[in-house]
């Protein structure tokens, strides 16, 4: 992919998540138990990726690679699973932009500390005075959202 897609990829990606809390939500209104959405919710994007691999097979991680692996890499989808279910359960009870706010807001800080200490294998990207800025401008931002 060429790097003039990378952005447009990104904004294209945070609004069809901004529309994943109501899909979901309506999903979990259909089925009832939350716990069965979640099921269904993921049994799709499971058979979507099993089918993806088929169509492109490689390239495979070797067993050194493996055994490199931190042990902690694969739980990346059970930590956006907890995002997905407190959509379906919480969508309908605060509205999609405080979920989406809250989750956003929620992920910014959490990056910014991630990127500021070089955590979970990032370089670091020190805090500055502006990124802070940042930060508690969108937090501004959504409690308006929210409060109106």
């Amino acid at each position: 992919m060429s790097n003039a897609w990378i952005y447009p990829s990104i904004i294209l990606g945070g609004v069809l998540q901004a529309a994943g809390a109501p899909i979901n939500g309506v999903l979990k209104a259909s089925l009832v138990n939350p716990w069965l959405a979640s099921a269904v919710s993921f049994m799709l994007v499971t058979f979507l990726a099993i089918a993806l691999f088929w169509i492109q097979p490689t390239p495979l991680p070797t067993l050194t690679e493996l055994k490199d692996m931190k042990w902690w890499a694969p739980l990346g989808g059970i930590v956006g699973a907890v995002a997905v279910f407190a959509g379906l359960t919480l969508v309908q009870k605060v509205g999609v932009g405080a979920i989406n706010g809250l989750t956003i807001c929620a992920n910014l800080i959490a990056s910014i500390v991630i990127d500021h200490f070089g955590l979970i294998g990032v370089p670091d990207h020190p805090l500055s005075w502006l990124r802070a800025l940042g930060a508690v401008l969108m937090v501004g931002g959504v409690a308006l959202v929210m409060k109106f």
